[in-house]
């Protein structure tokens, strides 16, 4: 009988350690997909590269495009931050969602008010969700899902039960409050239910430049930029949850304030940028005249920081998920809550933030126009989404509630606006396409717009007693510049027809247009 091989037991150990290696690789990549939606705050349609930003540098964002599917028609839910975050996460239009707008709640007491705030907590956040809403958080958790948020919630206080752990999310770590989220130095943010206290001075937003300093002296601007930048923090705790998680299905909600103005960057950038964009001038206001958010003494250069440093962490991120072995079976989206804005120094024309379309007050954020509900999306998953895609479905942020219950691989048994976006992305099947896409808004005048097929119709300042209603025809004209009402009077009875199917009268009174309400009837 041949002689029995001697193996050394540190081989054993290694071989058993690499046949466990193995089988944790081929578990990370057969189980259900990890879920990272990145949602940037006010980013144009043409802020980043692979959407024909030429001055500001996405490196990490536009290799996401290219490794995936970039959509050229996907439209936020609303124009402005609160009502488009509850139908991203409710899968409800604005027609139906409880929050349609900004509501800062001001019954409250001096909400506006930054040093009453820090210290009252009550005074701070929006009107809430009813507790019983569901939202997309929840329906992960069922589905075997670790879920976290980091960044800006904006739907409920801190003492209410709408807060991002009694909604779903098993950890959260941001800003609860929009209105705090005006400057990125604040004194605390919140840890699940606490505050997390940073190392920063009370400095309110709005605050001007010192009497007597000289504008264009970059110390007279030194307040500004404090010791904790809330963004790098979060990020740190974000890159926390992830490598808790990073051996489990993971659902990361990362709604980041950035490019929301105030105008603050890590320092590095807005040098990188002043070096290549040069001299400029500065924005500013000072102490006891009407200004918005701080000044800034290189307003182009710090905004474009403020991106690429956004870039830059989703790069960190990206490199992290590739080291770990679970890169491809992530699902990474990328997009923003609506169009650029148009105060606190930002300058939409000169970035051309809107790319094809108008950005500026009117028709970028706020408004219904393209500019304010066009927006970036881009959808990479390597196990699944073939790399360099383009695709021209138009879709919006209530598909996505569906979407992610489908890669889930769940049924969603309740009554939702959206559509599944979900045979687009592996191309699989045949996409379901929607007849129309809805909204309504109750601020800037009041606004209802419905796109069907190449057509919108808007219908502005409600009200303010208007009665006309606009009509363009997007293949032709981007810009909406061509009003073509008298043409196509037939087109305005079919958005009457839609709008009065589709709106119900909200709970809050604060989003009541008393116009819409005569026309349809209370339901």
């Amino acid at each position: 009988m041949a002689k029995l091989l001697k193996i050394s037991p540190v081989l054993i150990i290694i071989a058993f350690f690499l046949i466990l290696k193995g089988s944790d690789s081929t578990d990370k990549s057969s189980r259900q997909p990890n879920i990272i939606y990145i949602l940037a705050d006010d980013l144009g349609y043409g802020e980043v590269g692979a959407y024909g930003q030429t001055k500001i540098e996405t490196p990490h964002i536009d290799a996401l495009a290219k490794n995936g599917m970039l959509f050229t028609q996907h439209y936020t839910g609303a124009p402005v931050c609160a009502p488009a975050r509850a139908v991203l996460l409710t899968g409800k239009h604005l027609g139906h969602s409880f929050i349609r707008g900004n509501d800062e709640w001001g019954d409250r007491g001096p909400v506006w008010n930054y040093r009453e705030v820090a210290n009252d907590w009550t005074l701070e956040g929006q009107r809430p969700l009813p507790g019983e809403t569901n939202i997309i958080a929840n329906e992960l958790k069922k589905a075997g899902y670790a879920t976290g948020m980091v960044g800006k919630w904006g739907l409920g206080a801190p003492h209410t039960e709408s807060i991002p752990t009694k909604m779903g999310f098993d950890y959260f770590f941001g800003y609860n409050c929009q209105r705090q989220a005006h400057t990125y130095n604040p004194l605390h943010l919140y840890e699940n239910e606490k505050r997390y206290k940073l190392d920063n001075d009370t400095l309110a937003p709005s605050t001007g430049l010192t009497p007597g300093v000289d504008s264009l002296d970059e110390a007279s601007y030194l307040k500004y930029n404090q010791k904790d930048y809330a963004s790098t923090v979060s990020f740190e705790k974000l890159m926390g949850f992830v490598k808790k998680q990073k051996d489990n299905p993971f659902f990361l909600y990362w709604a980041s304030p950035i490019p929301h103005v105030p105008l603050q960057a890590p320092k590095k950038w807005v040098d990188y940028y002043r070096k290549k964009f040069g001299e400029e001038d500065p924005y500013f206001f000072y102490e006891g005249e009407r200004g918005s958010y701080f000044p800034n003494r290189y307003p182009h250069a710090t905004y474009a920081a403020m991106i690429s440093y956004l870039d830059e962490n989703i790069g960190k991120l990206v490199r992290y998920l590739k080291d770990e072995g679970i890169y491809d079976n992530t699902l990474i989206m990328f997009t923003s809550d609506n169009g650029p804005t148009y105060t606190g120094g930002s300058d939409s024309p000169w970035f051309d933030s809107g790319g094809p379309f108008a950005s500026e007050y009117g028709r970028g954020k706020g408004f219904l126009h393209e500019g304010g509900v066009r927006v970036p999306f881009i959808a990479s998953w390597p196990a699944r989404i073939k790399p360099n895609q383009k695709s021209d479905h138009i879709s919006i942020f209530y598909d996505m509630y569906p979407t992610l219950m489908e890669v889930a691989k769940m049924k969603d048994h309740k009554e939702r606006d959206g559509i599944s976006l979900y045979n687009t992305l592996v191309g699989d099947g045949k996409q379901e396409n929607h007849d129309y896409l809805y909204w309504e808004y109750p601020e800037y005048g009041g606004q209802v717009a419905i796109r069907k097929g190449d057509y919108k119709v808007i219908w502005k300042d409600i009200k303010k007693g208007n009665k006309d209603v606009e009509v363009y025809n997007l293949k032709e004209d981007l810009q909406e510049l061509n009003n073509l009402a008298e043409m196509y009077p037939e087109k305005i009875d079919e958005f009457f027809n839609i709008l009065c199917e589709e709106h119900e009268t909200p709970r809050t009174k604060r989003f009541l247009m008393k116009a819409i309400e005569d026309k349809c009837g209370s339901k």
